[in-house]
């Protein structure tokens, strides 16, 4: 027998809606223990511009800010949407949060350490890899060397290095995951791809999210709530996927098209026009299902009811059980 996967709550939608109580912090401790790949403790959560809900904010993006036990604060964001300018994002929003929390008069040396951590479902710059860090240092162009604190910098602020005082950046891409969980951060990975867990998976905080994250706890008006917003993801994922495709589609016919003229310029005229007639028809028919198709299975790994799936895609419920 077939063993059943257990799905989750998503991580933004729990972070917007459940893991800001702090009998719940241990899930957001887990998860950035495993990427620091040392043990963290929240103290708290922050309120700063960057992190409040706007009415128009259509669950694209979710911010929340933490004071961690060293005092040094961690924003972590989730990206749906493609963003170009994603970049100077993430620069604007960790500078958004050193000026927020420092006072007017105050010295230099209370400016905070912030990590920027950064959950992202698009195809955000060029790489190979799944997991990027970045840090600020300061290298000689004459000699190569880097920039070190002198001794009394090293006592007065606690730290080693110059990079330690700057803001640092941590990129996880979501959908270049693609490999069998191995280490704790790529279990947390796999969640967040997912919905679900590895087998055996022992990352910190993942046992909390068995616990606390059960999609089967939710109330009925939880979970409707949870699935249309799991439909607006699939939506906003298939908007890209489609206009690629429509791409790839329209490139077909113009290629068919192409030969067609040149078919008819040979005295083909009239077999030709039929044949393009109901060439453009099968090829719409079958791009239309194809596209109802994608849909579903997107739907389906999202853990959406199959009564919203069908009517979202209209196929029936033991087509889309098939998929």
């Amino acid at each position: 027998m077939e063993k059943k996967t257990e799905n989750y709550i998503r991580f933004d939608w729990a972070m917007k809606r459940l893991l800001r109580n702090k009998a719940n912090f241990d899930v957001l401790e887990g998860f950035l223990s495993s990427l620091f790949n040392k043990k963290v403790k929240i103290q708290g959560l922050l309120e700063s511009e960057s992190n409040r809900e706007h009415k128009d904010d259509k669950a694209n993006r979710v911010d929340l800010l933490a004071l961690m036990d060293n005092k040094a604060k961690v924003i972590i964001e989730v990206q749906n949407n493609t963003e170009t300018a994603y970049f100077q994002r993430m620069i604007f929003g960790t500078s958004k949060v050193l000026c927020d929390y420092i006072n007017k008069g105050q010295n230099y040396e209370h400016v905070s350490k912030i990590y920027s951590v950064n959950i992202v479902y698009f195809a955000l710059g060029k790489g190979t890899d799944y997991v990027y860090h970045g840090k600020t240092e300061f290298r000689g162009i004459h000699n190569g060397d880097i920039l070190e604190l002198n001794p009394f910098q090293k006592e007065k602020f606690k730290v080693d290095t110059v990079s330690q005082l700057f803001p640092e950046y941590y990129i996880l891409k979501v959908n270049d995951f693609d490999k069998v969980a191995k280490s704790p951060i790529e279990e947390w990975i796999y969640y967040f791809k997912t919905g679900t867990l590895p087998e055996n998976a022992s990352a910190p905080g993942l046992d909390k999210v068995r616990e606390l994250l059960r999609i089967d706890q939710m109330s009925e008006a939880e979970r409707k709530a949870y699935e249309y917003h799991l439909y607006d993801m699939a939506r906003l994922h298939d908007t890209v996927t489609s206009g690629y495709e429509e791409g790839r589609f329209e490139g077909r016919l113009a290629g068919m098209a192409e030969g067609r003229a040149e078919g008819r310029a040979e005295g083909l005229a009239e077999g030709l026009a039929e044949g393009k007639r109901k060439g453009i028809e099968e090829g719409m028919a079958k791009g239309k299902q194809e596209e109802k198709i994608l849909n579903a299975r997107n739907l389906k790994r999202l853990g959406i009811s199959l009564d919203i799936i069908a009517k979202a895609t209209g196929l029936s419920p033991k087509e889309i059980n098939a998929l």
